[in-house]
């Protein structure tokens, strides 16, 4: 929505916040946003056609096993994967051009790391069997990261 201030004139944006094992779609303006806590986020884009997709999953890992990802795990990672896919690609058909960032906090316990290097390098492979072009990844430890992504811009930033 535009609006007028003096000869300026300001874009109001929405923001959405993405909650984890979730997904929001943008087109327009919106802004979406996500407090990742060892967590992958998937920003996925058309910026032609200013479109996208917030996908936010979680790193769990049981505490028996610590570098074990289940076939259950990570085949709900990907069914939400394709929801995401499907859903942004039914809201706007014309995206053809579609690009991802894979985005990453991880834990400061090192057990946990493998599992979610298990699930990154899955969901980059389906990426990129989907046609995505999928850009480097930001992987960083420490501190919970605040993700905010405009999907029109393909714009992503990240603080801690």
């Amino acid at each position: 929505m535009l609006i007028q201030r003096g000869i300026q004139r300001c874009m109001t944006n929405a923001e959405l916040h993405v909650a984890p094992d979730r997904f929001e779609i943008s087109s327009g303006e919106a802004l979406l946003v996500a407090e990742l806590r060892s967590a992958i986020a998937v920003c996925v884009y058309d910026a032609d056609e200013e479109a996208g997709a917030l996908l936010h999953l979680r790193c769990i890992v049981r505490h028996s096993k610590p570098a074990d990802v289940t076939d259950t795990t990570l085949a709900t990672e990907l069914l939400l994967l394709h929801r995401c896919l499907e859903s942004l690609r039914e809201s706007a058909p014309a995206a053809r051009r579609l690009q991802a960032r894979i985005v990453v906090h991880l834990v400061d316990t090192p057990q946990v790391n493998p599992a979610c290097d298990i699930v990154i390098k899955l969901v980059r492979h389906y990426l990129e069997d989907a046609g995505v072009q999928v850009l480097p990844e930001d992987i960083a430890a420490g501190p919970a990261r605040t993700l905010r992504f405009r999907p029109a811009m393909g714009w992503v930033h990240t603080r801690a």
